[in-house]
């Protein structure tokens, strides 16, 4: 965490008072390893082109095995999907499953359920996020702040091609949009004005960030390049 520029400060400033809403945040539950997943892969790239949705595609470990291993399966996306499902599935966990803005559970490649949840999302940009344009920090305006709210940053390789060797989907050649590799909190966020430091996407890669309650609301979400 660092003070805030100048230069920030005005850019959160202009950001605040234009932006009424933010981008949505779809994140989908994936593996390469689950038959029943690359039609809510292609949703996901079909989605992340939208400059209105920020889109994750998180791989979980549970599929892994010995005739496949998902380059993009991560434990900490495993960890993430356990903790939302404790509250939208009764503890139900599965793939393919989006959830959308943190609060609404679907199945991923449901694609009339999907676009159904996303009509009626009209989230407020409650905690506005602002890069600085060398890519090297990122603000968070003042905002009204729930209790705990955290502010995480995911990094992810935009578009990625496999071609998967074993497992239910041997022989297949997938392609990943937006494919999480890493996650990890950059700090607290209690309403009043925060900037971070962070490294900029390097070439194939973006990043998002994503202003969090523990009950899972999203208050705020950006991401760097903007989709679309």
């Amino acid at each position: 965490m660092k003070a805030i520029s100048f230069g920030l400060l005005a850019l959160l400033a202009s950001a605040a008072s234009a932006a009424e809403t933010r981008p949505v945040v779809v994140e989908l539950f994936t593996s390469q390893s689950c038959s029943s997943c690359p039609p809510a892969d292609a949703l996901l790239g079909e989605l992340a082109k939208r400059r209105d949705i920020v889109a994750l595609g998180l791989h979980v470990t549970y599929w892994d095995g010995a005739a496949w291993r998902d380059p993009f399966a991560r434990q900490a996306s495993t960890d993430r999907q356990i903790l939302y499902d404790k509250r939208l599935t009764g503890g139900q966990v599965y793939t393919p499953q989006m959830v959308v803005d943190g609060i609404e559970d679907i199945v991923g490649s449901d694609r009339g359920a999907v676009f159904a949840a996303l009509d009626k999302m009209k989230p407020p940009a409650t905690a506005t996020i602002v890069f600085a344009a060398d890519g090297r920090s990122v603000a968070i305006a003042a905002g009204a702040a729930p209790s705990g709210a955290s502010v995480l940053l995911a990094r992810y390789a935009l578009r990625r091609t496999t071609h998967v060797a074993g497992g239910e989907n041997a022989a297949r050649t997938l392609t990943d949009t937006n494919g999480v590799e890493m996650l990890a909190t950059l700090g607290a966020w209690d309403g009043k004005p925060v900037s971070f430091t962070i490294d900029p996407p390097s070439d194939g890669e973006g990043l998002a960030v994503l202003v969090q309650a523990p009950d899972g609301r999203i208050f705020g979400a950006a991401a760097l390049p903007p989709p679309g």
